[in-house]
């Protein structure tokens, strides 16, 4: 069991007048978070699993009176996959307004269905958390910095989903396999504009091949035989169904600066690896380099996501193609890191860069000082 670092905080915000929603891909914990939390409530407690019919009929189209009826004197409820509910924004709208004494906990693996159907009726009654894989830091509290340490290579294969951080190579296999099948993409194919399973599959294993790399909307359409407007469909479905995010290109005073490229990333190295069928050991892979990448960017994330800072992650290119891999602006404070698989040597800044932005701070990140920048 790993100590989720998000708990905390959504427990500091019990009993506040507002709704808890916990956002994250299927299998990323979601449902045992919920539990734990609701194990330390005092008083009754109910948990509502929104897979069974009954449930969800329980919660469509009811009425104020209906729902407290149904609560009792329940002071703490978790509403587990609330995206199946219809209207289920309306639902926990009635339960903030009229069941004041209730505090309401509501999961969801899909954000495209439940944030569309919860962001309006929910202005101002909500707080929203995000339960992604298992981050570096949940696994040094568990594990420890040497286990820590040890592990990295196997983890930048077969990544941090927490069934597979704890199963052995060939179980984990297995369970990634299991995920990237239709399971992972249950909910995606549920949408309305998602009618072609085929395209979607093709489209991830394409940005799997592409991850480090500039992405071009144009380039992928032509590859897949489909219109620009479709890819960019897929990639925001997939980007809310938390499989893949993007980073964008960024610019403030250079000419010479791409203004409008992108980067895409996959939530987890193991899915990314996966749909390429390829969960070889890094000494017999030539794209040690990308997971590198895509490994420390996700972490980076988790880390700056769990800690509720608000900053801006991008990445920095010239047309003349000098780069920086991963750029961080919190509060106009920029951090720049230049990620490496080898270790022992230095790096530096491009010139233009450190011209243009000269009080930006840069850092090489390797295996040797990963963990001050990932845990």
């Amino acid at each position: 069991m790993y100590d989720r670092t998000i708990k905390n905080d959504m427990q500091s915000k019990l009993f506040q007048g507002r709704a808890l929603i916990l956002y994250g891909a299927r299998q990323t914990g979601k449902t045992t978070l919920a539990k734990q939390i609701l194990g330390e409530v005092t008083g009754r407690t109910q948990y509502m699993n929104c897979d069974e019919p009954d449930v969800r009929l329980a919660l469509e189209g009811r009425s104020s009176s209906e729902l407290r009826a149904w609560v009792g004197d329940a002071r703490f409820l978790v509403i587990d996959e609330a995206q199946r509910v219809e209207n289920i924004g309306l639902t926990l709208k009635l339960m903030v307004d009229e069941i004041p004494d209730l505090q309401v906990l509501a999961t969801g693996s899909s954000s495209f269905t439940l944030a569309n159907r919860i962001q309006e009726p929910l202005t101002g009654r909500k707080y929203v958390f995000h339960l992604h894989p298992l981050s570096t830091r949940e696994l040094l509290q568990k594990d420890g910095k040497i286990e820590t340490c040890r592990l990295l290579r196997r983890r930048m294969v077969f990544g941090q989903y927490p069934d597979v951080a704890q199963a052995g190579e060939k179980d984990a296999a297995d369970i990634l396999r299991e995920l990237t099948g239709s399971y992972l993409y249950q909910d995606v194919l549920m949408w309305k504009d998602i009618r072609k399973p085929d395209l979607l599959d093709r489209l991830l294993r394409a940005l799997a091949l592409q991850v480090g790399n500039e992405v071009s909307f144009n380039e992928l359409a032509q590859t897949l035989g489909v219109d620009k407007g479709t890819v960019s469909t897929y990639l925001d479905v997939l980007e809310q169904a938390f499989v893949v995010f993007r980073l964008n290109s960024f610019s403030r005073n250079l000419r010479t600066e791409l203004r409008k490229s992108r980067k895409v990333y996959f939530w987890d190295n193991g899915i990314r690896n996966a749909l390429l069928n390829n969960l070889n050991p890094l000494e017999l892979r030539s794209d040690v380099g990308a997971l590198w990448e895509n490994f420390l960017v996700v972490e980076r994330l988790k880390r700056q996501q769990n800690d509720r800072h608000h900053f801006q992650p991008y990445f920095w290119r010239t047309h003349q193609q000098q780069e920086i891999d991963y750029l961080e602006d919190e509060n106009g404070k920029l951090l720049a890191a230049e990620f490496k698989w080898k270790t022992g040597q230095k790096s530096r800044a491009p010139k233009p860069f450190t011209e243009a932005y000269p009080s930006a701070e840069f850092l090489r990140v390797d295996p040797d000082n990963w963990l001050e920048f990932a845990g």
